[in-house]
């Protein structure tokens, strides 16, 4: 598909104020994200921003910046913004939302989440791994995908909560928030007020199935670190700081990039 990657990158998390221009290794972290979703290769990448701070980061990592209204409800609603300002036309037919908190995606993990959408079936694809720490299994802050499998290595999915489920015996599957939308699916998910399920679980993707799209779920083996948390922030910066020692001289910390997803 001739695709698109949009990252939504605002300054107001309540967490973390400031989140995208936290330094990570020397960079701030929207910079980060920027570069691993260049060198996935999968087309042009924008961030989408309500921050001229965050803006002039963007363009400075070689992404382009899309300037968008400081009261979306969700990214989802930043990404159309952005989508329409940039490709007016319509050039582009699917749209991966990327988030801007996830420093340690691997490309190839990037590039997963586009691959279910090869299914004209499909509304929009996401990512999920095996969960093998005991702990995730029952934390609410972890979001389980339940789904039947698809005959093609993924899932189908049929539910997103943040309780433990599906009982009984079997894998349970940690969602990775990453998204590939059909750019008609993505304009008509916006469209819809929020769901019932959706404000109940509080997770945004619940709108999509009660709406009757189809959501793919591609397996990848990890989950990339995420940071929502201060101790979130000092655990990355502990890891891409190791890297970026262990980075011969010769070879820039940018120029060959791969990791897991976060």
């Amino acid at each position: 598909m001739n695709a698109i990657i949009v990252i939504p990158a605002r300054m107001a998390a309540s967490r973390l104020p400031g989140k995208p221009l936290l330094d990570i290794a020397g960079r701030p972290m929207i910079a980060h994200v920027v570069a691993r979703a260049l060198a996935a290769g999968i087309g042009p990448v924008i961030v989408a921003t309500d921050s001229a701070e965050i803006a002039a980061v963007a363009d400075s990592a070689g992404a382009a910046a899309a300037m968008t209204r400081a009261d979306h409800p969700s990214g989802s609603d930043r990404i159309a913004e952005a989508l329409a300002a940039h490709d007016p036309s319509g050039h582009y037919d699917a749209v991966i939302n990327l988030q801007g908190d996830l420093p340690t995606i691997g490309p190839d993990t990037i590039r997963a989440a586009l691959l279910p959408l090869s299914d004209p079936a499909v509304d929009l694809a996401t990512l999920a791994a095996e969960i093998v720490d005991s702990e995730e299994r029952d934390d609410p802050n972890v979001v389980k995908v339940v789904g039947s499998p698809d005959g093609a290595g993924g899932l189908r999915a049929l539910y997103f909560t943040r309780a433990t489920a599906p009982f009984g015996d079997g894998p349970l599957y940690h969602h990775i928030g990453l998204y590939a939308w059909r750019r008609a699916s993505l304009l008509r998910f916006v469209s819809l007020p929020p769901s019932p399920l959706e404000q109940r679980e509080r997770l945004e993707q619940l709108r999509a199935l009660e709406a009757g799209m189809r959501v793919a779920v591609g397996l990848v083996d990890t989950v990339p670190a995420g940071v929502d948390t201060p101790a979130d922030l000092e655990r990355v910066r502990r890891r891409m700081g190791a890297q970026s020692h262990a980075v011969r001289p010769a070879e820039p910390l940018g120029g060959h990039l791969s990791g897991k997803k976060t």
